[in-house]
């Protein structure tokens, strides 16, 4: 599968364009307006990618289903990893202690704290990406194969 995002004027109603394996292509509108930050949208195929969650919003579309927000997990996910990408430092102590307290809700819950750093460093590469688009130009993202 592959995802675009356009880089649309501030303010408007953030898409993608979703090109699925199986031949069906489609706008995607998942939320939020376009602006200089980040889609939330972005954020999430790349968490998911780099994590490979198999329960979130990415997985399902390309895998045909309706799309449906992430489900606990993979929001929690998504949120450690955002949350470890804003650490001025990313140090393996942080992101454990960072972890702890992302995952309460999810107990049980392990992640690797470098697999987490990689996600984040990843992160932090897309965000830089995205703030030097200019208005017209636009990401393009595959998603791994079946």
């Amino acid at each position: 599968m592959r995802v675009t995002f356009p880089r649309l004027p501030d303010h408007e109603r953030a898409w993608a364009l979703v090109e699925r394996d199986d031949g069906v292509v489609f706008r995607f509108y998942g939320g939020g307006t376009a602006g200089p930050r980040l889609p939330h949208d972005i954020m999430h195929l790349v968490v998911e990618r780099e994590l490979r969650i198999k329960d979130g919003i990415w997985a399902g579309i390309a895998a045909g289903g309706p799309s449906q927000p992430p489900g606990q997990r993979a929001e929690l996910l998504a949120d450690l990893v955002a949350g470890a990408a804003a650490l001025g430092t990313l140090t393996l102590e942080k992101i454990r202690r960072l972890t702890a307290d992302k995952l309460a809700a999810l107990p049980d819950a392990t992640v690797d704290p470098v697999v987490v750093a990689v996600a984040a460093r990843a992160l932090q590469v897309e965000a830089a990406r995205w703030a030097r688009l200019r208005v017209g130009e636009e990401l393009t993202y595959d998603w791994p194969g079946k």
